[in-house]
């Protein structure tokens, strides 16, 4: 500590003068900021401030001369960086949400979509290819018998015979199914 408080310095924060609590400040809280900025803590200044706030009340019972109240102000700073620490650890860290760090992972609709569709592929691979292939454009593409029929290059009413076909051929596989899966 380059400055030393004089004894009237001393005398007069002792005795409660605002004068001599401002010396006593002027004096010690360079050497008490210096102590928290070691210690780590972020906001080192405003932990300062606090530790004077209670050292002002209290100054007057203060005993032992230089050295005590040396001994007193950092007895105090000691305190108030355990309740910092006690605070900081009950204090949870917020971090800003980043989609790329994060690694939960569940399934989208469309995810759940296309699994269930695994499990109806493999199901309509068992129909016939002209059976398979109205079903798909029927209830997949969602196109009307005409369009289908179009497409196919056969006639509405063939077109609804292999999507009746179908549909009973799919009823009976996936009956089955169940009655294995019980």
């Amino acid at each position: 500590m380059a400055d030393q408080l004089s004894d009237d310095e001393l005398s007069a924060a002792l005795a409660g003068d605002p004068s001599g609590f401002s010396a006593v400040y002027t004096v010690m809280s360079p050497a008490v900021l210096g102590y928290f900025r070691a210690k780590g803590v972020e906001d080192a200044e405003a932990l300062t401030q606090d530790v004077f706030v209670d050292v002002l009340p209290k100054l007057e019972n203060v005993t032992g001369g230089h050295k005590g109240l040396r001994t007193f102000v950092f007895s105090i700073a000691h305190a108030r960086l355990v309740d910092h620490h006690r605070r900081s650890e009950r204090t949870p860290h917020l971090a800003e949400y980043d989609p790329l760090n994060d690694a939960r992972h569940s399934a989208s609709a469309e995810d759940e979509a296309l699994g269930s569709l695994g499990g109806l592929s493999h199901t309509l691979s068992q129909l016939n290819e002209e059976q398979r292939e109205v079903l798909v454009l029927r209830i997949v593409a969602d196109l009307s018998i005409e369009q289908v029929a179009g497409i196919m290059g056969k006639t509405p009413g063939a077109i609804k015979q292999l999507q009746r076909r179908g549909l009973s051929a799919l009823r009976e596989l996936v009956t089955e199914k169940d009655h294995a899966a019980s």
